[in-house]
Order: structure tokens, then sequence, then C-alpha cells
């Protein structure tokens, strides 16, 4: 298999100790498909079906848990980049022992929670020793402001989610996940080397689903997208692989 292109982690977004990372994320292809299912049978099928139309895989809490580290194996085999999206939050030592735990599984593209505070994040990219871009969540795509306001957050999610990216930029991180709706707002805040990876992603005529803060794939990428996370309008589609390849040409138009 021929070697893939590469997006560098910038080194304006980093620390010395991820200086050597590197995302291999075909340019011409930002799209990441989630594998959102405990069945192992299910995720290789859909790994293998969509591979040819996608730039990475995106592995969540629910796959990683159910399908373990063997299972995680079998899907990177297939030789697509992995997002392993399980928003890591707890106490900085914690979380740097997990990451640590988990860089033997060489992702791409590991997450936390830019909630989780600045020494945290830190902690997680020092145990990541530049084997692996560490990026941050800001604000969940299921929250709009009103349920920011329930917790007690005051301002809009575009405000909430810019602070957050801004705390993850100083920490060093290389980017954050954010809704397709911030992404804009976050590279004029944080400058476009701040990798930008959305969800919430629906193709036109496509359901919100529990998604609130919502793009199409081709206004996401105008708006200053760089990674487009989009699973179950491939995965839950009755043909995954003409999916893919219709979002993938959506994109080139």
């Amino acid at each position: 298999m021929a070697e893939m292109p590469v997006w560098r982690v910038p080194a304006a977004a980093t620390r010395e100790t991820s200086r050597s990372s590197r995302l291999n994320v075909p340019p011409e292809n930002p799209v990441f498909c989630a594998l959102d299912t405990a069945d192992r049978a299910r995720a290789l099928e859909l790994a293998r079906k969509v591979r040819a139309s996608v730039g990475g895989l995106k592995i969540g809490m629910e796959a990683f848990y159910a399908l373990g580290r063997d299972g995680y194996e079998a899907i990177a085999a297939e030789g697509l980049p992995i997002f392993l999206d399980l928003k890591l939050h707890d106490i900085p030592n914690t979380v740097a022992r997990a990451v640590r735990a988990l860089r033997p599984l060489k992702p791409a593209i590991l997450n936390v929670h830019a909630s989780g505070g600045r020494a945290m994040m830190e902690a997680a990219l020092e145990a990541a020793a530049g084997e692996i871009a560490i990026i941050a969540v800001t604000v969940l795509t299921s929250l709009d402001d009103a349920d920011l306001a329930a917790q007690g957050i005051a301002g809009s999610a575009e405000e909430q989610a810019l602070r957050l990216a801004g705390a993850a930029r100083a920490a060093g991180l290389a980017g954050i996940v954010c809704s397709p709706r911030e992404a804009g707002a976050v590279k004029r805040e944080c400058g476009h080397d701040f990798l930008t990876v959305v969800p919430g992603i629906r193709p036109g005529g496509s359901a919100g689903d529990d998604q609130k803060r919502v793009l199409t794939p081709a206004a996401a990428r105008a708006g200053g997208a760089d990674i487009l996370v989009i699973g179950r309008p491939i995965t839950a589609a009755a043909d995954p692989t003409g999916a893919a390849r219709d979002i993938a040409a959506s994109l080139a138009a």
C-alpha cells in the first residue's frame, strides 16, 4: 500500500514533547467515518466498505469499550488513520497514565475534555510523547445555549467554545473538537494552523438526530473545519459505500 500524504501538526500549536507528531490524513479527503457500534463484525464491515472513500476512521467510547484492544487493532489494520474519541477527563495524573496506556495503539488523534483544565491538557500532551496528536473537546454538538445556561455557564455555545479553544491552544494542544458553526471563529481566534475536528455534519436532507449545531459537509469545510467526523449519514445508509463516496464527491465539487 502506498504511503498516504500527511498533515503535520503545526509547530506553532505544539510543545517540545509533540514536535514529531503528524496526522496521517489524506488532505484531499477530510472525512473520518465514525464507527459507533459495539458489533465487531459490523465495525470491520463498515471500515472495509468506506475505506476507499474516507480519509480516516473514528472509534468512540461505545466501540472501544465493547471491542477492546483486539477489536481496535483489527480496525486499524485496514490502514486508515484513527481518531480515538475517548474524551478523557480526570485529574492530570490519571489522564496522563491513560494516554501512556493508549500510546502503543498508535492512534493519529486522541482527545481530552478542555474543561478538565490546562494542567490536565498539558499532562496528556506530555504523556503522548510526540506520538499522538492530542486535541480537546470544547462544547458537545448535542448542547445549545439553553443547555449551557442550565449548567450555569454564561454566554453562548460559541463563546464557551472559544474560551476552551483558547485554553487548549495555550496548553500546546494540536487543536480542538467543536461544532461546524464555531470552526471559523476558532480559526480566527487561534490561528489557521490550529486543527478543527468537527462532528455534527449532516448532508442536505439528513436528520439532525441528537445533534443541535449542524452544517452540511461542504458548508463546514468552507467555514473552517479541517476534519469532518461523520457517522450515521454514512453508517446508517442503505449503501454506506455510496454514501461515503457521495460525500467525498460533494467536497471535491
